[in-house]
């Protein structure tokens, strides 16, 4: 992580520093100049695709951020409020130089952030992150805008027919389906694309205000969801978070399907349909080992990356394999798309489910989650955990007297001030005790360094 993108982009609270008008216009103007020496020999056009999601805050950061980008000559076309996987798509489907999200994904609506996509449809590679952010350090102000600023909503449209003729419609027809929106920017993409398609669509989560995204529904919050998939007699819900590019599910009983549900799902289905390359499936450190063994003793080789759906994308294409994604509901169908795109996620999963004759539950039983647990730490400072003196190989051996049935992962979020222990073992008691050591240690550790 640099110094002001994490692992998705640039993010804080809205109106707080780095999301202030002066910044703001900076990194619109010093990412544009960065992604036109980037993509310099492709002959693009120079205009850049941007969204945003439900935020109230949105509308502002719009302001400013078009500014900074029309002041590197490029023109700006708005597709309004839009899932960011429509933006990665649209981006390569136009031949423009690059997209950019305004949106904080799954945080709460006081949030924002900026993300951007390369001409490809994919994340910033990091590298070009780190001179993004070392022409904003040079900066000392923003020229007068040159290029032009358009809206035009109406291309959201191709993406939904993008993402319609990626199943068959016959076999999808008349489902019932429960579609929670997270009041977000699938509110109506989400329901266009599904009802489109024939089936029996029932919405909750889909009437956005500016400070509702999030807020008891989506991908972070799914009883709903899943109480209302039983209620209504469905056939299976979905969760999507406040951009759509994550997905969570619920069978007919109302259980949880998560990323690691529907990768692992994915995978045996494309496994038999001879579209997974490489019988290889990419997760990241948090999937759980449930799954990985599951996957392994089915004939599919696990490949796992840090966190973050940029990591498990540059791992797909450098192994040319097919599926990957994380826990959280970040996952790439790489035959369709290179970023993680909640809708096409769930269309994907529903037709493997259809095509299998089983209900989803009968995917959820097929393996069982190891038990696992994550904690959240507030932090002040981040100090890296390689200077904690002690602190990781305490961890080490704190994780050994799980005798080998388990496994501690500690990290930064890249997004909150926050550290995440995640520890997961056969034993819930054996859980629950290394999670307690392993926070204890951090604290002493960090008391030492005051």
């Amino acid at each position: 992580m640099g110094k002001y993108f994490g692992t998705d982009g640039v993010r804080a609270v809205a109106g707080q520093f780095p999301l202030v008008d002066d910044f703001i216009q900076k990194l619109g103007y010093a990412a544009l100049r960065e992604l036109q020496e980037y993509a310099k020999e492709e002959h693009l056009k120079p205009q850049v695709i941007i969204a945003q999601d439900s935020r109230a805050s949105g509308p502002a950061i719009l302001a400013a951020l078009e500014k900074g980008i029309r002041a590197s000559g490029a023109n700006v076309i708005s597709v309004g409020v839009a899932p960011t996987p429509a933006v990665a798509y649209l981006v390569k489907q136009t031949g423009s130089l690059c997209g950019v999200v305004i949106s904080a994904s799954h945080n709460p609506a006081e949030f924002n952030g900026i993300k951007f996509f390369t001409n490809h449809g994919t994340k910033l590679p990091e590298e070009l992150e780190n001179s993004i952010e070392a022409e904003i350090e040079t900066l000392q102000a923003v020229p007068a805008p040159k290029g032009s600023f358009e809206e035009n909503e109406a291309l959201i449209k191709e993406y939904e027919k993008f993402l319609m003729s990626t199943v068959d419609a016959g076999l999808l027809k008349g489902t019932k389906v429960v579609l929670d929106c997270a009041n977000g920017a699938s509110s109506k993409v989400a329901v266009n694309v599904f009802a489109g398609l024939g089936m029996d669509v029932v919405v909750t989560g889909a009437k956005p205000d500016g400070t509702n995204i999030n807020k008891n529904v989506g991908a972070l919050h799914t009883d709903f969801m899943q109480r209302l998939t039983v209620k209504e007699n469905a056939f299976i819900g979905f969760s999507f978070d406040g951009d759509a590019d994550r997905v969570i599910a619920s069978d007919e009983k109302g259980r949880q399907l998560d990323g690691d549900n529907i990768i692992s799902a994915s995978a045996l289905c494309m496994k038999e349909a001879g579209l997974l390359s490489g019988n290889k499936a990419v997760l990241t450190i948090m999937a759980n080992l449930g799954c990985i063994n599951y996957l392994k003793e089915h004939g599919v080789e696990v490949e796992l990356t840090t966190v973050g759906d940029k990591y498990v994308s540059e791992a797909l294409e450098k192994g040319d394999l097919a599926l990957g994604g994380e826990t959280s509901g970040h996952i790439i169908f790489r035959r369709f798309a290179n970023t993680g795109d909640g809708i096409l996620s769930a269309l994907q999963f529903l037709q493997f489910v259809k095509k299998s004759g089983h209900p989803a539950s009968w995917f959820a039983d097929r393996w069982k989650k190891y038990p696992s647990k994550l904690k959240a730490v507030h932090v002040e400072q981040k100090p890296p955990l390689e200077s904690l003196d002690g602190f990781l190989s305490g961890v080490a051996e704190i994780e050994k007297t799980m005798n080998g049935k388990g496994r501690v992962i500690v990290r930064y979020s890249g997004t909150e001030p926050k550290l995440r222990i995640l520890v997961e073992g056969e034993e819930e008691t054996a859980v629950d005790r290394v999670m307690n050591e392993v926070e204890a240690l951090y604290q002493q550790k960090t008391e030492v360094r005051k």
